[in-house]
């Protein structure tokens, strides 16, 4: 299975008070790399959602935080796609500092309709690009 892999250098914006990346953080990093995937695919969300009337929002996630990242780290997170369906995808998402795994997600992502907010399929150039880079 191909992957989707995006570095990112932890700031101190990124931590707490303890000096480790926040929880919430690693949930950003993530969206981040969903996004910058999209856009190598030629997808850009904006673009989706004025031409389209087509927006994605999270519709549940698993996340299993197991080290803690610090200030200056260059992590890792590499995405793939694990399942799709007419209008959601299941996203494996794991970040790493070089060898060593620090979290972990299962990140569904629902295709909703801009105006109404109820499912909409996924457009299929947007699941043939998906598949065809997996």
């Amino acid at each position: 299975m191909q992957e989707f892999v995006w570095p990112i250098r932890v700031y101190y914006e990124d931590t707490d008070s303890g000096g480790v990346v926040y929880h919430s953080q690693y949930v950003n990093f993530m969206e981040r790399a969903r996004t910058e995937w999209l856009r190598a695919l030629g997808v850009e969300q904006s673009t989706l959602r004025q031409e389209q009337g087509l927006l994605f929002a999270v519709h549940s996630m698993q996340i299993n935080y197991r080290r803690p990242a610090v200030f200056n780290d260059l992590l890792q997170v590499i995405s793939r796609l694990q399942k799709r369906s007419g209008a959601s995808i299941v996203f494996e998402q794991s970040i790493y500092r070089g060898e060593e795994l620090l979290c972990d997600a299962l990140v569904r992502v629902a295709s909703l309709n801009a105006e109404t907010f109820r499912p909409k399929p996924i457009p299929n150039f947007i699941l043939t690009e998906l598949h065809s880079d997996c």
